[in-house]
């Protein structure tokens, strides 16, 4: 029996039977055609652009009426990047100068752009490679009359493992016979983690190299919640995934009745769990799990969406916005963070030579980044205020760290409501303004902060990597980054109690809240506004309705007498098991 983790991007666990798709090749050997042949060769590249651009228009349109408008734009993306007339001119060029092949200058062009965009590491440009790929594939395939071997229809149920899997591929599933699908390669915010979402396949993405150890028809386990893979499992792990399995059926049936129940503590306190978001068509799983609201909108991932060399417009954030706004309804609050991104994530349009820095975690990034790039800032301003005219709204700052900071983003906000009125645009003139807690500074001087501040949400994951000096992308010191660390506690316990005393809302939106382990202890430290991944809502609302405050601020107490992070997870899995009952698996 052999373990791997990944990247958890669709939720779920699933038993099954191991099917490999090798799609790791499609690059070919040099091949070269004649000088009177090059004009006919460029004829039948034409030829398999456009018969490929008619699958893709096949895809998008199928994709669309089966699952909605806003994933069939990723279809839309790949039409657009087909027919780019500078893509068409480098497809052109090595045919007629060097006398290659169609497939080969279709393998040598795409390849070449996917390994660009794959160097952009830790940049949302390296999250296009996939679908760079995707279309050679297509392509090619076309070029050389191969059929693609179908995953549509499958004769009995699988378990998919991949180097990695094209957004094409994902949609085009035999959803009845593939129980889940593991990668190599891929990454959270990829259009195929979009995709597996929406079609509630369960997945996990980014293991690393594991393929070489598995075969055909081999037993494995895909745990979607934890990020798991396990390869060739013992008699015991599959009986335990079973009962996991059956119990998280039932329990979701269970759950899904009482969705739309508030979650009221057993003496009486309200606890409000609202919503995580990244993509505004996730706030219909919100609305489905009876979330209160919208507690973080993570808006650059609008810039996901975003074609290679141009940024989201004005219209693109309204509606994006608008959507999640109208589906929320007239009752419940939708927090719109404005762009957390940073200089080792810039969206094109930037000017790389004017943010390129050693150490971007600490350089220009979030509220710095807003502030420094204002037209852009103001543009998404302009349509978070557009939207509340259609429901409420709160707006967020991230990453403030100084009470000039705040102050600076607030005056460009209302500059952008004074041009609004000017021009007789309706919006919310009462929108709350907030800002995250994730460095401790904004922490240790929060009594500065709520005179001037409407509300507070702790932003754990930043907080944990800013105050352990732990950077939480780097594997070599992924153990010490733990958001349960009796510092970040205390943190957290500081920030949660001046914002009390002042009567300032405060929430948690970090993983930390998505962990029903850390329930008890949250409420224990007088939380009340929890906010949390859309598929974990319904039970962070059941814990909250089978426990008492009294009970909490015990656990909290007790917790915050412990030592190390280690003590304070085994105590905490133990206090929810007794909630949960002794199958409880969350992670360890």
């Amino acid at each position: 029996m052999r373990t791997y983790r990944g990247i958890s991007v669709s939720n779920g666990a699933a038993i099954g039977e191991v099917l490999i798709l090798d799609n790791r090749g499609c690059r070919l050997s040099r091949r070269f055609v004649d000088q009177h042949e090059v004009d006919s060769e460029i004829s039948r590249l034409n030829s398999a652009i456009e018969a490929t651009g008619d699958q893709i228009a096949q895809d998008r349109d199928s994709v669309t009426r089966e699952i909605g408008e806003e994933y069939g734009h990723i279809f839309g993306a790949h039409l657009r990047i087909l027919t780019d007339k500078k893509l068409l001119h480098d497809l052109e060029e090595p045919i007629r100068q060097h006398n290659y092949s169609a497939e080969y200058a279709v393998s040598e062009v795409f390849d070449r752009q996917a390994d660009i965009l794959r160097r952009v590491a830790g940049t949302l440009y390296s999250e296009r490679a996939n679908d760079v790929v995707d279309i050679k594939v297509r392509l090619l395939r076309q070029l050389m009359g191969v059929r693609q071997n179908s995953l549509a229809h499958l004769d009995r149920p699988v378990i998919l493992l991949a180097a990695t899997l094209t957004p094409s591929e994902t949609s085009n599933l035999d959803r009845d016979n593939v129980l889940g699908f593991a990668t190599e390669e891929g990454a959270r915010g990829s259009h195929t983690a979009i995709v597996a979402s929406a079609l509630q396949i369960p997945a996990v993405l980014g293991i690393g190299h594991f393929l070489a150890d598995a075969q055909e028809g081999d037993q494995v386990i895909l745990d979607g919640d934890k990020g798991l893979l396990i390869l060739n499992p013992d008699a015991e792990t599959t009986r335990k995934y079973q009962e996991i399995i059956d119990r998280q059926k039932s329990e979701s049936r269970r759950l899904s009745s009482r969705s739309a129940a508030p979650a009221i503590t057993q003496d009486g306190t309200e606890i409000k769990v609202f919503g995580n978001i990244e993509f505004h068509y996730e706030s219909r799983i919100c609305d489905i799990n009876g979330a209160a609201g919208i507690g973080l909108y993570r808006t650059e991932f609008l810039y996901l969406g975003a074609d290679l060399a141009s940024l989201p417009t004005e219209e693109d954030h309204f509606e994006a916005y608008r959507t999640v706004v109208e589906a929320m309804g007239p009752d419940r609050v939708t927090t719109i963070r404005t762009f957390d991104l940073g200089a080792d994530k810039l969206p094109p349009g930037f000017s790389a030579s004017d943010v390129v820095e050693p150490n971007p975690f600490m350089g220009v990034r979030s509220i710095r980044l807003s502030l420094k790039f204002q037209d852009m800032f103001r543009k998404q301003l302009r349509a978070i205020l557009r939207a509340s005219a259609f429901g409420p709204i709160r707006i967020m700052f991230p990453l403030v760290s100084t009470i000039l900071e705040f102050r600076n983003a607030k005056s460009i906000f209302l500059d952008v409501c004074e041009e609004l009125d000017e021009a007789g645009i309706p919006f919310d003139h009462s929108i709350p303004i907030g800002m995250m807690l994730e460095v401790p500074a904004s922490i240790i001087m929060i009594h500065t902060f709520v005179r001037e501040v409407d509300f507070f949400s702790i932003g754990t994951n930043d907080l944990t990597q800013y105050a352990l000096a732990v950077d939480r992308g780097n594997k070599g010191v992924d153990s010490l980054y733990n958001s349960e660390d009796p510092a970040i506690l205390q943190l957290v316990h500081r920030a949660i109690q001046v914002a009390t005393m002042y009567d300032k809302p405060i929430s948690v939106c970090g993983q930390i809240t998505s962990d029903p382990n850390n329930t008890m202890l949250l409420i224990g430290l007088g939380l009340r506004h929890f906010s949390v991944a859309p598929g974990v809502i319904p039970i962070i609302k059941e814990l909250c309705r089978n426990v008492t405050v009294e009970e909490c601020e015990r656990i909290a107490k007790n917790v915050l007498s412990k030592d190390t992070a280690s003590d304070i997870r085994h105590y905490l899995r133990h206090e929810t098991a007794k909630k949960l009952g002794t199958g409880w698996t969350a992670e360890e």
